[in-house]
């Protein structure tokens, strides 16, 4: 007897920037269950011009980057985007959002949802501190005012760490500089620690250091999987 098909659930994707993010959320849904229908909704999708602008970071704001509706790269305070990443899950879940997972790798505390909330920062370094023992980590995250923070966040998953910067909106040249760092330092595993590095780049990295390279995309679109 043929078991009864799963109806089709919701799945409701945020972004810190504008949406639609055509750079990310096809192949996050490639790997989701037939049927997925997929919500999109940005926290910056009703800014423009001087709304844009006050969220630039001040000194000692913590530093998230994303992208605009158009591609071009922005650098966002987040202390002062979490109310409107706030706004953007309950805007997905009073759709009908049955699993809500934002797109950063960022922290974001404090958001609250009714529904299974995936953050892609925690799943990622989970999953760090399960595989990489005590081996030396290589980092990439988008932005060098970033490189700080994360070197004190991921010193506690495993051994030593090595930072480097290198924005997946930015020319590829500065990601095989960052690459060429790392594989000179040879570490046992790399994260690329932003929503926005895609396969490509992925593979870039592993075939410069030689090491397994975890792409938080990949791990997000997983953990979707498994709550659909």
């Amino acid at each position: 007897m043929t078991p009864p098909c799963r109806p089709a659930r919701g799945v409701g994707i945020v972004t810190i920037g504008q949406s639609p993010r055509p750079d990310v959320v096809p192949g996050i849904a490639a790997l989701l269950p037939a049927g997925t229908t997929v919500i999109e909704r940005g926290a910056l999708d009703d800014l423009g011009g001087a709304d844009l602008a006050s969220l630039t970071p001040a000194p000692g704001d913590g530093l998230l980057v994303s992208r605009l509706r158009d591609g071009t790269e922005v650098a966002l305070a987040e202390s002062r985007l979490l109310p409107r990443v706030q706004s953007a899950v309950d805007h997905v879940t009073g759709r009908g959002a049955a699993v809500v997972a934002v797109l950063c790798t960022g922290p974001l505390p404090g958001l609250s949802c009714p529904r299974p909330l995936l953050q892609p920062g925690a799943l990622v370094r989970s999953l760090v501190s399960a595989a990489a023992g005590r081996g030396r980590i290589g980092v990439v995250v988008p932005a060098p005012g970033q490189a700080q923070l994360a070197a004190a966040e991921w010193s506690g998953m495993a051994g030593p760490v090595l930072v480097q910067a290198a924005s997946p909106y930015g020319p590829p040249a500065a990601l095989r500089r960052a690459a060429a760092a790392l594989a000179a330092w040879r570490p046992d595993l790399v994260v690329l620690d932003c929503i926005g590095f895609d396969a490509p780049m992925r593979q870039a990295v592993a075939e410069t250091v030689g090491v397994p390279v975890i792409l938080p995309r990949t791990v997000l679109a997983g953990a979707l999987a498994a709550l659909l």
